[in-house]
């Protein structure tokens, strides 16, 4: 019986270890990868932090920085127009979605690329979240229109289409090259 959990273990181990096409794992840093930033403001152009987003083999590292919002659990998207017209912040247009799929990470039909974590805020104004998007590409982030960074404010549910009731636009930061 022992031999059966070791080896269920091991073929558990190497299918959560997922690699790029050139053998590398997917999230590992590039020498020299490129990157994108955000800064966050709210509707009253408050800083509220920056984001980034970073070449990695197989995909893009997004992280987000957030100061000065209010505490609790933040839905948290890669909106698709880099635009960020107070005071909704409509201007950043949907969910960053080249793929066509579905909202939320719970959803057999999704998720969008833009799907970040709920981003959690304490009591001191201050979180971070940090996530490795596979496929995603610097190039499609940064395409004729950019691409923006929303914080919402309510939690997302990570499954309802389109946005996963994550409520309205709070912070919002257009992303450039650099």
């Amino acid at each position: 019986m022992r031999i059966v959990t070791i080896g269920a273990a091991a073929i558990l181990a190497l299918g959560l270890s997922a690699c790029d096409k050139h053998g590398t794992e997917v999230g590992a840093p590039i020498a020299n990868g490129a990157g994108a930033t955000a800064s966050l403001r709210t509707a009253a152009g408050a800083d509220a932090g920056r984001a980034s987003a970073r070449e990695v083999a197989g995909g893009l590292r997004f992280t987000i920085d957030a100061k000065g919002l209010p505490p609790g659990t933040h839905g948290a998207h890669v909106h698709m127009t880099g635009a960020c017209a107070p005071p909704d912040f409509a201007s950043a247009g949907g969910h960053w979605n080249p793929t066509a799929m579905k909202h939320g990470s719970m959803n057999p039909a999704g998720p969008h690329e833009g799907d970040l974590p709920n981003l959690i805020i304490g009591t001191d104004g201050r979180g971070t979240i940090g996530i490795t998007i596979p496929g995603a590409t610097l190039a499609g982030l940064l395409d004729a229109d950019g691409s923006a960074i929303v914080v919402h404010a309510a939690a997302d549910d990570l499954m309802t289409d389109p946005s996963g009731n994550s409520g309205a636009r709070i912070a919002c930061g257009v992303f450039a090259g650099g």
